[in-house]
């Protein structure tokens, strides 16, 4: 029987991979644009506008998909669940990259492809892994070592006004990647519950609510909107809408064409753009010993994700 266009079978074509490719692209951008962000605004502040923003594209998206916003009695505890989760990893990644640097933040965070292939197979054994993942999984840990060790300012590019990165930053982002992980493993069993739209619209709107609570409670007197500059505002509408927004809009529509196990094969390049495009902005030119730390990440996610297909 002849393939329909859309049921998640079909073969990569270059269209495709090069929607994947620019979606990782524009991840990697992401803790650039927090950084200008939160040049000017705390951190909890820009996580709160960064899902007000997210929650509304939601709003739009799920009336585009004609999904029904109400959550059903059944659906509130994982709904719930994933809000909190959310409200823990991402009040970690903002407060990592605000003591630490973009390119730091991306190779730490992208690490949650590694805690899900550890989870999966060590605790919850739902996905085993075989050799060569395994060898991916400590080549990346190595990697992550490595920027670990590299952690700590360097005197003439702070006084250069280029980010630095912090050991205590560092782990924060690492919690952050760890949390992340926990959430996919979580969501890939509410999503059975809640439809994916809706799950995730829920999810942006309890983050939201909890960081706008959590900043007006401990950040208030560091908000100050006639600070805010171009491209702190250009930052938060990247993360808001062009990350949130343009990204998760194709992103679904690939799932829907492509299993999502050969997709996954493309995060191994957001660190990678992560750590350029934070040398293109923010950061003076990478050392050689975090490019080798970096390729080792990119490498060991790329194994950790390639999975043989079976017929």
């Amino acid at each position: 029987m002849r393939q329909g266009r859309d049921d998640g079978r079909q073969p990569i074509g270059p269209s495709s991979a090069s929607l994947a490719i620019l979606t990782s692209f524009l991840w990697g951008g992401t803790p650039v644009a927090i950084k200008y962000s939160q040049d000017v605004l705390p951190p909890i502040g820009v996580a709160a506008a960064r899902f007000l923003l997210a929650a509304g594209f939601m709003v739009a998206w799920c009336g585009i998909q004609r999904v029904s916003l109400k959550l059903e009695p059944g659906q509130r505890r994982p709904a719930l669940i994933c809000g909190l989760l959310l409200y823990a990893q991402i009040a970690l990644f903002h407060l990592g990259l605000d003591r630490s640097s973009p390119s730091h933040g991306s190779l730490l965070i992208n690490t949650f492809v590694l805690w899900v292939a550890g989870i999966e197979h060590f605790i919850t054994r739902t996905d085993r892994l075989n050799p060569r993942r395994l060898g991916g999984l400590m080549l990346a840990a190595s990697g992550v070592g490595m920027v670990l060790a590299l952690s700590g300012a360097d005197p003439q590019e702070a006084a250069a006004g280029f980010d630095q990165p912090s050991m205590t930053g560092d782990l924060l982002l690492l919690g952050s990647g760890f949390l992340l992980g926990v959430k996919i493993i979580y969501t890939k069993q509410a999503v059975r519950v809640v439809p994916p739209p809706r799950l995730i619209l829920w999810h942006d709107v309890i983050g939201m609510v909890l960081f706008a609570v959590t900043a007006a409670a401990l950040e208030r007197e560091q908000i100050d909107i006639g600070k805010v500059r171009i491209e702190a505002g250009l930052g938060l509408l990247y993360q808001g809408l062009v990350v949130a927004g343009f990204c998760f809009a194709v992103q679904s529509q690939l799932l829907k064409r492509h299993p999502a196990a050969r997709l996954s094969v493309f995060a191994f390049s957001t660190p990678i753009f992560g750590v350029l495009i934070a040398w293109a902005f923010r950061e003076a030119a990478p050392t050689p010993w975090l490019l080798v730390a970096g390729a080792a990440v990119a490498m060991g996610i790329a194994l950790v994700n390639w999975k043989t297909d079976r017929r």
